[in-house]
């Protein structure tokens, strides 16, 4: 089974998810919407992806401020991930979103990627971003675990 990263925004979802032994994170597409809350759509394509690639759990990125605080953008997200949890049955795991979309977009410049042209790609670089941070944690864990 997989683990599918979501980085959700106000009017795209960036897509990524684990290889089958859940090591590394790979970028699968954008799910673009005209309006922050028609999610009809973007939640049946959400749907889709999980079934294709036989995901077992959702990592949804949580836009918490600086300073650790709980905004409007973390709280859409808390509603966005209720919609999932009812949709998919599959649990979503909420993870620190914190500074993964400006990574995201530093990458893409020090790869040499055109200004006009990052957008189309931010939001599935910042959900392999938050995808591969969650399998490091699950990585770093198991390395805890193991006797020795």
């Amino acid at each position: 089974m997989r683990i599918m990263g979501l980085d959700y925004g106000t009017k795209t979802v960036g897509v990524a998810v684990s290889d089958p032994l859940g090591l590394t994170a790979q970028g699968i597409e954008t799910i673009e919407r005209k309006e922050e809350n028609k999610l009809r759509r973007t939640c049946a394509r959400i749907e889709e992806l999980v079934r294709e690639y036989h995901v077992d759990t959702i990592v949804l990125g949580f836009p918490k401020h600086m300073n650790n605080d709980i905004g409007e953008r973390a709280l859409k997200t808390l509603e966005f991930r209720d919609m999932l949890v009812r949709r998919t049955g599959l649990e979503v795991v909420m993870w620190d979103e914190r500074l993964t979309t400006v990574s995201a977009e530093r990458t893409l410049m020090e790869s040499g990627v055109r200004r006009e042209n990052r957008k189309k790609f931010v939001d599935k670089i910042a959900a392999v971003f938050i995808l591969q941070g969650y399998l490091d944690s699950l990585s770093m864990k198991r390395d805890v675990d193991v006797p020795e």
